[in-house]
């Protein structure tokens, strides 16, 4: 066996006392970390097997078992921090690019941390949203830019397709392959309850969820994977991916050991294929080429499905979402460098691309100075962790936010970050049999619908002491933001005002 610098980045503690070798650990452990020793009767463990998902501590009937981080520490050094020193190991042994599953986790600032709400008091009173009605329905798409009447005054229907929410929140783009069956059937149902909508990510739409078509956006990557005439028409939007908050310039790539049964059948491409999606679409070049593809896809569709376009937050952003306002596109999604994912290289995740919420100003701004902003609706995502979140991002402008990893959690996801290895013990980001039925959708999509409908009531409530009762009240309406401990840059970027002010 070869020598390896790496000491175990996790410790498993195992209390003898509590333990009953019931072995139910070591069934559960996908990555084989715990053995059962029969001649000997005990349990041990190997603890550079560990990733910490945290499914043998959940599951130990006697809370025999704990993991913490190990304690092994190199000699001090300012420069080479422990993760730096890992890292190289690592490459020197494989040769191969790091890669990394879910969002950024490096220790740069969440502007969301750093902004307060405004409340009301006496001149504007608050709102009781247990006695008052209170408006969280929105509508996602172009606005006209003025009202047509006919012959006899009657008002014209000239709306574009629009999308209807019952909250401005969407579930994110996550593949079928990249993600289990199980848990897009959990995303889906749950959609359909709350009225919502769930992204299929750049995997096609398995057959069995076509009858979700009402609640789900159909998106279209560089690879074309499970793109044909009638998913496109089941959808009720459609979604250009040009970007991901994760990986900006980045393509995808599921490993053909992924791509498997009806994965194979809904990609349209063989078993044991890699489905590489190239990082640029080798038909758009500019936002000439773009607004072809927006009218190809409105064409297919007769002009009756909301166009959405995809783009990673990046230092030109509001260039980029300036030209796609002007494209046809109906809504624009932007994903911040926290945004999460199954996997990408870990340079790229960890330092390239903005703050969602710096990008997400920058072009409410940049498109309302332009008198474009009706034009479209912004989505946001990357990192939207709870409902204040959600009211700060409708504050600073955006119409609507995309979440996945926060839906993740819900269905049980510990944020272990090994989504690429195809071993979630979860049964989320796998695809195998073993570990697929772990995750049950009768209890998966309950837990969704509960989270969101908690959110739900903690958005009402916020609105309600800020005295709006309309979620449409709320976008842009930077007056209800304070910051805190930023700078005077920062503060002009954001469009608020320092706390006190």
């Amino acid at each position: 066996m070869a020598l390896t610098f790496i000491y175990p980045e996790y410790e498993v503690i195992r209390n003898s006392e509590r333990c009953i070798t019931c072995r139910v650990c070591e069934r559960q452990c996908a990555n084989e970390a715990h053995e059962f020793l029969a001649g000997i009767d005990k349990m041990v463990c190997d603890d550079s097997k560990c990733v910490n998902c945290h499914r043998c501590v959940s599951l130990c009937p006697t809370h025999a078992l704990k993991i913490t981080k190990s304690g092994n520490t190199y000699k001090q050094n300012s420069n080479w921090g422990g993760k730096y020193i890992d890292e190289i190991y690592k490459q020197a042994e494989s040769g191969g690019v790091l890669l990394s599953g879910m969002g950024n986790p490096e220790n740069y600032p969440v502007y969301f941390d750093k902004i307060l709400l405004n409340a009301s008091q006496v001149t504007n009173p608050p709102i009781d949203p247990l006695r008052e009605p209170m408006e969280t329905k929105i509508s996602l798409g172009a606005k006209p830019q003025n009202i047509k009447r006919d012959k006899d005054g009657k008002l014209i229907n000239n709306l574009p397709p629009r999308l209807s929410l019952s909250m401005p929140l969407m579930f994110s783009a996550m593949s079928y392959g990249s993600i289990s069956y199980n848990a897009h059937e959990c995303l889906a149902r749950a959609a359909k309850e709350l009225g919502i909508l769930y992204n299929t990510g750049e995997g096609g739409l398995h057959n069995d969820f076509y009858q979700y078509g009402d609640n789900t956006i159909v998106q279209v990557a560089s690879g074309r994977f499970g793109v044909h005439p009638d998913y496109l028409n089941t959808g009720a939007a459609i979604e250009i991916k040009m970007g991901q908050g994760a990986k900006p310039g980045i393509g995808g790539h599921l490993p053909g050991a992924k791509i498997v049964g009806d994965i194979s059948r809904t990609r349209m491409i063989p078993e044991g294929s890699d489905a590489i999606s190239p990082a640029p679409h080798h038909d758009i070049y500019s936002i000439e080429d773009l607004r072809q593809l927006v009218y190809s896809l409105k064409e297919v569709t007769n002009y009756q499905k909301p166009v959405i376009v995809k783009i990673a937050a990046v230092h030109n952003v509001t260039a980029i979402a300036s030209g796609i306002a002007r494209s046809g596109a109906d809504i624009i999604a932007i994903d911040g460098f926290r945004g999460g994912t199954g996997a990408a290289p870990t340079r790229i995740r960890d330092h390239v691309g903005i703050p969602i919420e710096l990008a997400l100003a920058s072009v409410d701004q940049r498109l309302r100075e332009e008198g474009i902003r009706e034009n479209v609706s912004i989505v946001v995502g990357g990192s939207i962790r709870q409902s204040a979140d959600i009211v700060k991002a409708i504050a600073l402008g955006a119409d609507c936010v995309y979440i996945a990893t926060a839906a993740l959690m819900a269905l049980g996801c510990h944020l272990c970050r090994s989504c690429y290895t195809g071993k979630c013990n979860w049964g989320i980001a796998t695809q195998m049999p073993e570990l697929k039925k772990r995750l049950n959708p009768d209890i998966g999509y309950q837990r969704l619908v509960n989270l969101i409908n908690a959110w739900r009531h903690e958005i009402k409530e916020m609105m309600g002491g800020m005295g709006i009762n309309s979620i449409e009240s709320l976008k842009g309406n930077r007056l209800m933001l304070r910051g805190i401990g930023l700078n005077e840059k920062e503060l002009s970027i954001l469009g608020i005002r320092h706390a006190g002010e």
